[in-house]
C-alpha cells in the first residue's frame, strides 16, 4: 500500500487539543477569539490577523494554555522557532502536564535543539512519567536527540529498550519508525549485523521504507556484501520515487534525523 503522509496535525484547530478550557468561560472565549476568528486566516499570508484574534482572548483571559499554544504553532510552521518558543514556554507555564511533552518534542523535530529537548522531557518522565507525545513516549525522542548528539551508545540502550516495551504490550503495534531509528544508532555503533536485523523487522512493517532500505545497503556495503547492497539502493530509489518515506506526520513540515533525501539515491 502506497505511503500516506498523515496529517492529523498536532498543529490543526480539529484536534483534541482544542476544548482545553477549564470552565465554561474559557470554553467561550476559545470558541469566539480561535474557532470563530484565528481559523478563519491562514498564517502563511495572514498571521498578524491571526496572532490579533488570539491575543484578543488573552486580553481576557491570559491563562488559557491553548490559545498560547495557538499563538506558538504558526511561527514554527514557518521555521521561527524563537518566537514561537516564546509562546510555547506561556503555554507550558498555564498547563505543563499537556504542553510541556509537546515542548521537548518540538525542540527535537523543529527547532533542533537536543540538549534542550532531553532536559525538557525527562523533566517529563519525572513528573508525568514516560508518557506518549505524537504517538512516541517521551523516550524516543530522547533517544532521537541523543543520536543528533552523537551520543550513540545512550541512543541504542533507550530505543533497545522502547521496542521491547512495544512488542511486550499485546495492545500496541511494532513501529517501524522506532526499529528504523534502532537500526541507525547500531549502523553508528557499526554493528552492522545487528543493524541489519532491526531494519528487516521494520521492513516486515513497512515493506517499501525507502530509509531503510538505503541504510541497510550501506551496512550490507561496509561488510562487502556490494552486489545485494546494489540492489538494495536500487529499491530504495524506485521505492523513494514511489513517496515511500519515512511517514512520520511532521515531515511535511520538518526533515527528520536520518530521513532520506534525493541526492542520497541519486534523484
Amino acid at each position: 500500500m502506497k505511503q500516506i503522509v498523515l496529517v492529523l496535525a498536532l498543529f490543526s484547530t480539529s484536534l483534541s487539543f482544542a476544548q482545553e478550557g477549564k470552565n465554561a468561560e474559557q470554553e467561550k472565549i476559545i470558541e469566539e477569539y480561535l474557532t470563530n476568528c484565528a481559523s478563519k486566516y491562514n498564517y502563511n499570508i495572514q498571521m498578524s490577523e491571526r496572532q490579533t484574534c488570539l491575543d484578543e482572548g488573552l486580553k481576557i483571559d491570559s491563562t488559557i494554555a491553548y490559545l498560547w499554544q495557538q499563538k506558538a504553532m504558526p511561527y514554527f510552521k514557518v521555521r521561527k522557532y524563537e518566537v514561537g518558543m516564546e509562546f510555547l514556554n506561556k503555554a507550558v507555564q498555564y498547563n505543563p502536564e499537556r504542553w510541556q511533552p509537546y515542548r521537548g518534542f518540538m525542540k527535537c523535530i523543529f527547532s533542533k535543539a537536543y540538549k534542550d529537548a532531553i532536559v525538557d522531557l525527562e523533566d517529563c518522565k519525572k513528573k508525568f512519567g514516560n508518557g506518549y507525545v505524537m504517538d512516541h513516549t517521551y523516550d524516543f525522542y530522547i533517544a532521537v536527540s541523543y543520536l543528533q548528539l552523537n551520543e550513540y551508545q545512550k541512543a541504542e540502550t533507550i530505543l533497545q529498550k522502547y521496542v521491547d516495551e512495544i512488542y511486550r504490550d499485546r495492545q500496541q503495534l511494532e513501529h517501524h519508525t522506532a526499529y528504523f531509528y534502532l537500526g541507525i544508532a547500531k549502523y553508528e555503533l557499526k554493528k552492522f549485523d545487528e543493524a541489519i536485523a532491526v531494519f528487516d523487522k521494520a521492513l516486515k512493517i513497512y515493506p517499501n521504507f525507502s530509509d531503510v532500505k538505503f541504510y541497510k545497503g550501506v551496512c550490507l556495503s561496509l561488510l562487502s556484501k556490494k552486489e545485494e547492497a546494489a540492489e538494495l539502493f536500487k529499491e530504495a530509489k524506485q521505492d523513494f520515487k514511489l513517496g515511500y518515506k519515512l511517514n512520520e506526520d511532521n515531515v511535511i513540515y520538518e526533515l527528520y534525523p536520518y530521513q532520506l533525501q534525493g541526492y542520497f539515491v541519486g534523484l
